[in-house]
């Protein structure tokens, strides 16, 4: 995870530099800032600190992995390296839902907008339960 918030860090800080000069630079005559960009740069530096820090934290509490260590060798991170489904029809319902939900947005149709983010609520248990539910349950759950 050192890669990870090292990467993070570098985005942030140019993030934040980018977003000072421009607040600069778009300081027109008139003396005025031009606020969409400059806060649009401010809060893509706030979010990638939060996704820095948050891979900081999560360095600090577990082992280093063969690539945060200077002698990894790829050999080192060989075997298991989690579960995946073989298949799901779950993710296309979910990206239908958000696909009406988004269209709803677009024509600004609030009944469109309800039903889209009832549907990915509902796409979204479905994909965190499929596994404990229906023909795919397990025997240990």
């Amino acid at each position: 995870m050192k890669s990870e918030w090292r990467l993070f860090g570098i985005v942030s800080l140019f993030l934040a530099i980018a977003g000072i000069v421009y607040g600069i630079w778009t300081h027109g005559a008139d003396g005025r800032v031009e606020w969409i960009g400059t806060v649009a740069l401010a809060l893509s530096f706030l979010l990638t600190t939060m996704c820095g820090t948050f891979f900081w934290f999560v360095s600090r509490r577990i082992d280093p992995r063969p690539e945060d260590r200077p002698d990894g060798e790829i050999a080192d991170g060989a075997g298991e390296i989690g579960f995946f489904s073989p298949g799901s029809y779950w993710p296309f319902g979910l990206a239908l839902a958000a696909t009406i939900a988004g269209l709803g947005l677009v024509f600004w149709q609030w009944w469109l907008i309800a039903t889209g983010l009832i549907a990915v609520l509902g796409g979204a248990c479905g994909l965190l339960f499929e596994y404990y539910s229906g023909t795919r349950r397990t025997a240990e759950h």
